[in-house]
């Protein structure tokens, strides 16, 4: 309370508050990453291919020698499907419930499989309507930490979050900077860029908290050539480090379950790039665009965004008789 210290007591107080959110925070850490282990958080819209990009993409680095820890934190839990040919893998919420009503203790087998040299978990989610996927997040890396996940041994962790869900849960590896790096993952669609540029302007907004997260870059997934996720990946200031391209033979391998982040199949070259870019690229701080910015980066003709609004009047909203009620002041009539 400042009403004892008088005006200008609260005024320098006001300006002193001003003064510090004025201040840029330091640029984020841009040399090579201390921890042995990169902990890497990728976020993208529902359905725009993140987990068949992360499975493919785990693949190949286990490939080229790394230890690899796949985490979906999804509350649809797929992100391991395309890993284990569509089998559905336990959720550890799920689990650590059945486990607690039963009496006994959750392990880290009952919840963690491996592939190939990739070991992939899921945390899970409740069904709709029946709790927040947010808190079941933070349930989910709560239990992980009782079975020893700041001991484990990895040179990659890849955490798989949906990007166009806002709520706290899923900001999490950025908010307690339980992460290096952030990835998006877009293509050249308005909406998924709307959510990769949501997660940009989450980057930015716990920097100037204090944060240490940055933006490793960009994946574009399904890419057409039209150019507008690249485009939007220059104008927020991050690389793109690999285009996918929006072929008939990925879609069908991907629908059938395939793995093609081998070496020695056609896509091998395409993740073996990705998977060195994602070591390699540092974290920067991204200047998230404001909403016209977001829609210039498409044609007008294809957006409607040479649009002018129009403003709404009080006869728009409803019938004119409802506009023209009589006053009910009294007015005396004076001598």
């Amino acid at each position: 309370m400042t009403e004892g210290f008088g005006g200008n007591a609260t005024d320098r107080i006001h300006d002193l508050l001003r003064e510090e959110a004025a201040i840029e925070p330091d640029q984020p850490h841009t040399g090579p990453v201390k921890k042995d282990t990169q902990i890497i958080a990728i976020y993208g819209k529902g359905g725009i291919g993140k987990s068949f990009t992360l499975a493919n993409l785990s693949c190949m680095l286990a490939q080229l020698g790394k230890k690899v820890l796949l985490i979906g934190c999804d509350p649809k839990s797929d992100t391991t499907s395309l890993l284990f040919g569509g089998r559905a893998c336990p959720t550890i919420i799920e689990t650590s419930s059945a486990m607690k009503a039963a009496g006994a203790e959750i392990t880290i087998s009952d919840v963690c499989f491996k592939r190939d040299g990739v070991f992939a978990m899921e945390l899970g989610g409740p069904e709709v309507g029946r709790g927040c996927g947010g808190r079941g997040i933070i349930h989910g890396f709560e239990t992980l930490e009782k079975l020893g996940f700041h001991d484990w041994d990895f040179d990659y962790v890849l955490l798989d979050f949906l990007g166009d869900v806002v709520c706290g849960g899923f900001g999490l590896p950025i908010a307690r900077d339980m992460c290096q790096k952030v990835v998006v993952v877009g293509s050249n669609d308005l909406q998924s860029l709307y959510v990769a540029n949501n997660v940009c302007s989450a980057v930015q907004y716990f920097r100037k908290l204090g944060g240490n997260v940055g933006v490793a870059g960009m994946v574009i997934n399904k890419d057409d050539g039209s150019g507008e996720a690249a485009a939007f990946a220059k104008a927020v200031g991050i690389p793109v480090l690999a285009a996918i391209p929006q072929d008939d033979d990925i879609r069908k391998k991907s629908a059938n379950y395939q793995i093609i982040g081998h070496p020695d199949n056609r896509w091998g070259p395409l993740f073996q790039t990705l998977a060195i870019n994602l070591g390699i690229a540092p974290p920067v701080l991204p200047e998230p665009l404001d909403q016209d910015g977001l829609i210039n980066l498409f044609d007008s003709s294809d957006t409607g965004g040479d649009y002018v609004l129009v403003p709404a009047l009080p006869e728009d909203m409803c019938p004119a008789s409802a506009l023209a009620r009589p006053s009910l002041e009294v007015v005396y009539d004076t001598v």
